[in-house]
């Protein structure tokens, strides 16, 4: 006999316990945070404090909904005055929301964007399905709540409508002088604000990326084809060996060169 498929409600309830560990992990937090029960009572979750404030970012995958994790003014105050300068409350939190959502199989996480915590419940509880996972530090009678996570699974949503294909070619004859951001990466990494300042001329910052593999060409953010680092002319340019499709599929039979 075939077990039934989970509900999506079961199925939210099941991501948020896992998303929320995992977000919890990545939370920049000055001691541990531990999640507690999942709620579906939105209206009566604890916030961090009374300034507390929400980066809320859509998703899309096996579930398309929104995210959302409400961190207390404390780490909000420390970005602020970091020694680096201000930082992005949104950047800090982004590796934290992907890591909530891929427990329901985010493919792709939107950079997010900060809020009142207020609001982004209100944001969440408006999806179909929504719960909550408050994360807590300390033990025991001095067990507060440091961090919340929020998670709602959108409607299903209506099939799009068919575009017709002398639509999409004028749509694009209109785009083609528009001009796009492309740009080309070779690796990236994640360091501690501690690292970042111990940084000096003569220091060498690993990658996520081993040697001779090809770089991302990237436009507007978006992946698009990747690539051999060339010299053209004295500049740095990138032969095109790989384009990457909207679903990632990929073209490996793309080879030409493109100026920096």
């Amino acid at each position: 006999m075939t077990a039934a498929a989970p509900t999506a409600d079961q199925a939210l309830i099941e991501a948020a316990t896992r998303g929320a560990a995992a977000a919890a992990a990545l939370l920049p937090s000055s001691s541990p945070l531990d999640p507690g029960p999942v709620t579906t009572d939105l209206t009566a979750i604890d916030l961090p404090d009374v300034e507390a404030r929400a980066v809320c970012a859509r998703f899309t995958g096996g579930f398309r909904g929104e995210v959302a994790v409400i961190v207390g003014s404390d780490l909000v105050e420390a970005l602020r005055t970091s020694p680096l300068g201000e930082l992005d409350l949104a950047q800090a939190i982004q590796p934290a929301l992907q890591a909530a959502a891929e427990g329901l199989g985010a493919i792709a996480v939107d950079p997010g964007q900060a809020l009142d915590a207020l609001l982004a419940v209100e944001t969440i509880g408006r999806t179909g399905s929504a719960v909550a996972v408050p994360l807590y530090t300390g033990d025991g009678t001095d067990r507060t709540v440091g961090a919340v996570v929020l998670l709602g699974i959108a409607p299903a949503a209506a099939a799009a409508p068919t575009v017709s294909p002398a639509v999409r070619r004028n749509g694009l004859d209109l785009l083609r002088d528009v001009e796009m951001e492309v740009t080309v990466e070779l690796g990236r990494t994640r360091m501690a604000i501690r690292e970042l300042l111990a940084l000096a001329p003569g220091a060498v910052v690993e990658l996520d990326r081993a040697a001779g593999s090809p770089a991302d060409l990237l436009v507007n953010g978006r992946l698009i084809a990747r690539g051999e680092v060339v010299v053209v002319d004295e500049d740095f340019g990138v032969r095109i060996t790989e384009i990457v499709g909207s679903h990632g599929e990929t073209d490996g039979n793309s080879a030409a060169d493109t100026g920096r």
